[in-house]
């Protein structure tokens, strides 16, 4: 029998840390633990915050541990102290009660000058731009404090405007972007982000504000692209700020980068190419994050002070660190022009960034999850050397010939021996139309592809057919149908499915294990795992699933229990030919 944790049974970071602060003298003090912070999960629709706490072993240190602001100001040739009078804005969910009082502590600690409301360097107001804050949450509390303390440790001489927005849901957070704006800030900082599968129709115009620069964090899970690709900073509108691991060392920088193995980047299913991308291999055809990036390893992390979440210093990283770094660095290079959104700066002054060309954040195989010269996925066009890279200039033009490739319908299934047809339509992105060459790939044994006609003239159309034989296998291939103009090539993908012939296979449904005591409390759910002897598509139901929980056709649990009790879960996996198998488990769900 298995156990099903309720969500609010989940030890907290607060918890984690006070445990691991609890070593007797005679034992060996813990190694170090990356605890994500409460707010680091979120239901579909809401964001999630992006910070990480190092716990280290032993007892907590009374004295800050992390870097503090020389070693930012250092690390990224801000000079000593610097100041620009700017206003940064720090977007975030819920209220810290204590957000004043402990920023208070963060600076005197490091020597510098008081940001209080009362000299008028610090104000709070809600979404609306009040005082009727929203209800104070603690783990995104903790969110509040390494925002306020990073852009102090970047930018001493910034102001700050801390915007609480009244809960975590996109809308709320996006309503607060606008208030932001309206009350005058130029740099607006975004350390959350959610996925592109919970993105709603205009979304995207809250964080559409030309002449304002818009920051968001690309999230601390590796490369994520597609439906899972992270918002806002997708947004084409919106600065995408990736994550290093910062060290120091002997080189004439003293600092070393590469690549943090956790920091965000990937290829938008929503936004187009912009223009800012155009001339660069990005290996997306559309919108590719991050675009810059600076310090977000929890193990290279900023030393922050935080009364409300946790009592005392606390080193945290994350990309909720890098944004607002990055924000508080383009405050001092001065607002963007009254019609840009800024992005396109980075592109145009790409040689005054430092080149991270080392490590990865996934096994995407590709530029947009491995380090490289030039830009790259994890970290952008690199990172901060001084701020000059954040000032307005002239973005190279995009190729003087361009196109890309599109296919309708972008899937289809055909029995074996039968054909699949689809039209390839090319469209002139840029410059005037030239020749493209199509070819197939990725096709399963027994089929083939052609193209009527085999070439077009960019912004003209093809017919694409695949024809199966007797002997091609069930299952669903992902074929790739490829666009060649001289050196320049753009590719789309058409998911081909076989269905199976002579009824059902066997299907065997692999009983899930201990990891199903999980689902109660990670947002990731639960994929149950099945085969099939004639490899034909299935389709899974469930029954008896504590109340809370769904499965998906395509067998994924999710949700949160919400009542406790025994369960007797019974999971069938039916394939497309008729064949069944099933899998009976019982699971508790405990409440505490």
């Amino acid at each position: 029998m298995r156990r099903i944790l309720l969500a609010g049974a989940m030890m907290s970071a607060v918890s984690t840390a006070a445990a691991l602060a609890c070593v007797g003298p005679a034992e060996a003090a813990p190694a170090p633990q990356v605890v994500p912070a409460a707010c680091a999960s979120a239901t579909a629709g809401h964001a999630h915050c992006n910070a990480l706490q190092l716990v280290r072993g032993g007892a907590r240190p009374a004295a800050p541990a992390g870097f503090g602001p020389s070693d930012i100001q250092s690390a990224y040739n801000l000079g000593s102290n610097p100041s620009s009078g700017q206003t940064v804005a720090i977007v975030d969910a819920y209220d810290d009660p204590n957000a004043e009082s402990d920023l208070g502590t963060y600076r005197s600690q490091w020597g510098l000058s008081a940001c209080t409301t009362a000299n008028g360097c610090f104000t709070k107001v809600d979404q609306s731009g009040g005082s009727n804050y929203p209800t104070g949450d603690s783990g995104w509390g903790v969110e509040i404090t390494l925002d306020l303390d990073a852009v102090s440790a970047a930018c001493p001489g910034c102001h700050i405007l801390l915007v609480e927005a009244n809960s975590n849901n996109d809308t709320d957070l996006g309503a607060a972007v606008d208030e932001a704006v309206k009350l005058g800030a130029k740099f607006v900082s975004n350390s959350y982000s959610d996925a592109e599968s919970n993105f709603s129709t205009g979304l995207d115009a809250h964080y559409n504000h030309p002449g304002v620069m818009i920051a968001a964090a690309t999230g601390d899970s590796g490369t994520q692209s597609g439906s899972n690709a992270q918002f806002p900073a997708t947004f084409p509108s919106v600065v995408a700020v990736g994550g290093t691991s910062l060290s120091k060392s002997s080189g004439s920088r003293g600092w070393s980068e590469s690549v943090w193995s956790s920091g965000g980047s990937g290829c938008s299913s929503l936004f187009a190419k912009p223009a800012y991308q155009q001339n660069i291999s990005t290996g997306c055809d559309n919108r590719a994050s991050a675009d810059v990036s600076a310090d977000a390893d929890p193990n290279t992390g900023l030393a922050v002070y935080d009364t409300y979440s946790q009592s005392g210093w606390l080193e945290y990283g994350g990309t909720s660190l890098a944004t607002p770094l990055i924000s508080a660095m383009w405050a001092q290079a001065g607002s963007p022009a009254s019609g840009d959104n800024g992005v396109s700066y980075v592109y145009a002054n790409e040689a005054k960034f430092n080149d991270v060309t080392s490590g990865s954040n996934g096994s995407c195989g590709t530029v947009i999850c491995n380090a490289g010269t030039g830009w790259d996925g994890p970290t952008g066009v690199g990172t901060p050397n001084g701020v000059s890279g954040f000032a307005s200039g002239t973005t190279p033009p995009p190729p003087s010939n361009d196109f890309s490739v599109s296919l309708s319908p972008a899937s289809g299934s055909v029995n074996p021996g039968s054909s699949a047809t689809a039209t390839v339509g090319t469209k002139v992105t840029a410059g005037s139309a030239v020749t493209v060459q199509l070819s197939a790939s990725g096709l399963p044994s027994g089929a083939s592809a052609g193209f009527s006609p085999t070439s077009v003239s960019a912004g003209g159309s093809s017919t694409l057919t695949i024809s199966t034989s007797g002997s091609t296998p069930a299952g669903t291939y992902p074929v790739t149908v490829t666009g060649t103009a001289g050196s320049t090539t753009h590719s789309a993908t058409y998911s081909l499915t076989v269905n199976g012939s002579g009824g059902g296979g066997t299907v065997t449904v692999t009983d899930p294990g201990d990891q199903f005591g999980f689902v109660g409390f990670q947002s990731n759910g639960l994929q149950i795992q099945a085969s099939d002897s004639k490899n034909l598509p299935l389709t899974f139901s469930a029954t008896g699933l504590p109340p809370g929980l769904s499965i998906s056709s395509s067998g994924a649990i999710s949700g949160t229990p919400t009542t406790a009790g025994t369960y007797q879960v019974t999971v069938t996996a039916t394939d497309s030919g008729g064949g069944s198998g099933k899998t009976a488990f019982g699971d508790t769900v405990y409440g505490f």
